[in-house]
């Protein structure tokens, strides 16, 4: 036994000393050697981005290996700053494991573009490096920069495209001044290249401007007088817009208002259109104790949402107008485009219902008030 034990001292012993720290002072010291070099894309690239082609290859970005002076793993990082920062508060656009390339789509450098604070429609200029780095969490290693591209984009908005409806009901209808476009309620378009424009609005008085030469409202493409304005074209039916058209008369009441600011193609049939709806606002469903009436909201000028106090029971529900189910809003649908897109929460129509959350008493809020981005909630009171 004894024979034994000292058999195990002594192979201990060999471990140990083949384990010294002479050894461990001998391996190589990993540093950073080389850094990466950006090949692409040249400097003063120029780049137009389009909405429509937000899933296409905008840049690949390409760059040299990094040398650290030893076998480690090495990750790469495209980063994008507007030209002169520092990066402290740089876009990724991209990174990689060893991969010396990172393609980037038009969304992604778009929405980095719109990140940094560019403007819209606008060319800006702005910088590109490649960062990289080695080694993992416990052993990582300086990092390296790359030398920097100056690349020159022009971004376009991301929220959907909106048109203006400035007019003389503004103040009476708590939208600020009268004719004032910073305050103005908008409508939006189904999609980016989309002319078919919606919103919801309230009107507090009746608006002719046949009375009052400050009455009525039009529409503008811009948020200003300096794009096309769109009044009514006088032909007498009420529903066609003109650039050269007068203001557009209403009665009160709480509209969903639509236009349609393309010329008439194949796509577009109705051609430069505009129709409001006087709508009331309620909810409905076995939810609710019944699918056959809606149990009606209340308009808060306020808030600009329709409210009510509203029990509900374990079942489901939707939301519609006028008491009917010409107009009526359910879950997000992700087929719905066109008229039957209310958002990222809500479509028109639709053979799904939203689900209660239970029995109880609810403060039920529908807001309409910004345009195809519709929302409810639902408090417990």
């Amino acid at each position: 036994m004894k024979n034994i034990v000292k058999s195990l001292f002594v192979l201990l012993s060999v471990f140990a000393i083949s384990c010294s720290t002479d050894d461990v002072q001998d391996r190589p010291v990993i540093q950073g050697v080389d850094a990466p070099i950006l090949t692409a894309p040249e400097d003063g690239n120029t780049y137009t981005l389009l909405p429509e082609n937000m899933d296409a290859l905008a840049e690949r970005f390409v760059w040299t290996a990094a040398n650290y002076n030893g076998n480690v793993a090495i990750n790469y990082s495209v980063e994008m700053d507007l030209t002169g920062g520092d990066f402290s508060n740089a876009q990724v656009l991209g990174g990689t494991s060893g991969d010396l390339q990172a393609p980037v789509t038009v969304e992604t450098l778009n929405n980095a573009c719109i990140a940094l604070g560019a403007t819209p429609y606008e060319a800006r200029s702005f910088d590109i490096r490649v960062v990289s780095s080695a080694g993992g969490s416990s052993t990582a290693y300086s990092p390296m920069i790359s030398n920097i591209v100056t690349i020159i984009i022009t971004p376009f908005p991301t929220d959907l495209p909106k048109i203006w409806m400035p007019g003389g009901f503004q103040t009476d209808s708590n939208y600020g001044n009268n004719w004032d476009h910073s305050t103005a309620p908008q409508l939006a378009a189904s999609d980016f290249g989309k002319t078919d424009f919606e919103g919801y609005v309230y009107i507090n008085s009746i608006q002719d401007h046949n009375l009052d030469s400050n009455q009525g409202f039009k529409f503008s493409t811009q948020a200003d007088w300096n794009g096309t304005n769109f009044g009514d074209d006088q032909s007498g039916s009420f529903s066609i817009l003109s650039s050269s058209g007068v203001n557009i008369d209403i009665n009160a009441g709480y509209y969903r208002i639509k236009a349609n600011t393309g010329d008439i193609t194949t796509e577009n049939p109705d051609g430069l259109t505009y129709s409001a709806t006087s709508t009331t606002w309620g909810i409905i469903g076995d939810a609710t104790g019944s699918w056959d009436n809606s149990t009606p909201l209340t308009y808060n000028t306020s808030t600009k949402k329709w409210e009510g106090i509203v029990t509900l029971t374990t079942g489901q529900f939707k939301f519609r107008a006028n008491n009917a189910w010409d107009i009526n809003l359910g879950p997000y649908r992700s087929d719905a485009s066109g008229n039957e897109y209310a958002g990222e929460e809500m479509s028109y129509g639709g053979t799904v219902n939203f689900e209660s959350p239970g029995t109880g008493t609810y403060l039920v809020e529908l807001n309409l008030s910004n345009p195809r981005e519709y929302t409810y909630t639902l408090t417990p009171q």
